[in-house]
């Protein structure tokens, strides 16, 4: 049945000191409230609102925008303007807040994915939660109910890896009408739209950076092993043999699967060395994170090698550059902050009923290269200096 509206919009009672757009807001949440307007019932179109209430159709454009922004109404393309599906009870008991969910959020490309979701959920008035997981599959189910109970509006999450995150600890979610957005992987058993990183991609694109320096023989040191990382490693090694190098297994080192922020100093010196003893060393290295590649950049520095002199590295980070040392660090970039606000976007858009809150839809995110200061021209003389280093260093 269609809703058809009084008059005028005098006939609201309407506070004079309250511009026009205002007056017909309260107007349609009062109709809501009295059941006048219920969930899934369509508004009259924009030409007939503002005829009936005698008012602008910018007035109207306005309103309806807000109401839209505050997740009251939804709007369809080719259909027209409907009130959300859900009653005015459980809206006054949700929380106006996105719930942001990542491995970490100080290191890597976070800050950035951080950044754009955060700008892209106030333009909606959304507030934010975040919460970091150190990759724990026990932390990160905590911190899912804790946002389940606090009714948020809806959860991006990058999903732990060690082990991989289970289909029932976001299925929760979901059953409650919550919406949920990927970034970087799915999870298995679950359709929820996917903001997608093409690991392989990042690792050719890193290989063909040392190939086209010449460098022949290269290493690569993770965070931890999960099937993103390998593919990083394996993407990297196609890249390297496609240009008459190689990524020997013995390069492939993993260090702490419970350490994603690789604060593990020690586990890492060790790979290094272990890495750089080996007969005919890599002339250089690629980390899977920027802030592993400041530690390993730190850790090269107190070997003796200079960068990119006696050794070149290379790390994956976003595309907004922050930190002293990551800004000279030559890095494969993600735009996250792009990320970011793709994922608040389709967030506000499941909670508004544009879109489905089981639709599996992949996006793949953009690629760049940051060339920085750590990536440099290889040459023979690169691995006799490395040698000898290391060899001192021993003694």
């Amino acid at each position: 049945m269609t809703y058809e509206p009084l008059n005028q919009l005098d006939s609201i009672h309407a506070d004079p000191s309250r511009p026009k757009y205002d007056w017909l807001k309260r107007y349609i949440r009062s109709e809501m409230d009295a059941g006048r307007l219920k969930p899934g019932q369509a508004l009259p179109s924009e030409p007939r609102l503002a005829a009936n209430l005698r008012i602008s159709r910018s007035t109207v454009r306005q309103a309806l925008a807000d109401l839209e922004q505050d997740g009251v109404i939804h709007r369809v393309r080719g259909k027209g303007t409907f009130v959300r599906e859900t009653s005015g009870e459980q809206r006054s008991k949700s929380l106006t807040a996105y719930g942001l969910v990542l491995p970490e959020s100080q290191g890597g490309f976070y800050p950035s994915l951080l950044h754009g979701f955060e700008t892209a959920a106030k333009q909606t008035r959304h507030q934010m939660i975040v919460s970091s997981t150190n990759n724990d599959l026990k932390q990160q189910e905590s911190i899912l109910l804790q946002l389940l109970d606090k009714k948020v509006a809806g959860v991006t999450l990058v999903p732990a890896t060690a082990p991989p995150t289970p289909a029932y600890q976001v299925r929760r979610l979901q059953e409650a009408g919550i919406p949920v957005v990927f970034c970087h992987r799915p999870v298995s058993g679950v359709n929820a739209p996917l903001l997608a990183l093409p690991f392989h991609k990042i690792g050719r694109m890193a290989g063909r950076a040392f190939v086209k320096h010449g460098h022949r023989r290269v290493g690569y040191i993770s965070t931890h092993r999960a099937p993103s990382t390998e593919e990083y490693a394996s993407g990297l090694q196609e890249a390297m043999r496609e240009g008459g190098g190689d990524l020997p297994p013995e390069f492939i080192c993993y260090t702490n699967p419970s350490d994603p922020s690789a604060a593990n100093e020690k586990a890492i010196a060790a790979n290094l060395q272990h890495v750089l003893r080996q007969p005919d060393p890599p002339t250089a290295i690629l980390a899977n994170f920027d802030s592993l590649a400041e530690v390993v950049y730190m850790q090269l520095i107190g070997m003796g090698l200079r960068i990119p002199q006696d050794i070149s590295l290379v790390g994956i980070g976003g595309m907004w550059r922050e930190g002293a040392i990551v800004r000279r660090l030559s890095s494969v970039t993600i735009d996250e902050v792009e990320v970011g606000r793709q994922a608040a976007k389709m967030l506000h858009q499941m909670q508004t009923g544009e879109r489905a809150i089981n639709n599996t839809e992949r996006v793949l995110v953009d690629l760049g290269f940051a060339e920085g200061e750590t990536l440099g021209q290889a040459s023979r003389r690169n691995q006799a200096q490395q040698e000898n280093l290391l060899i001192n260093s021993k003694q």
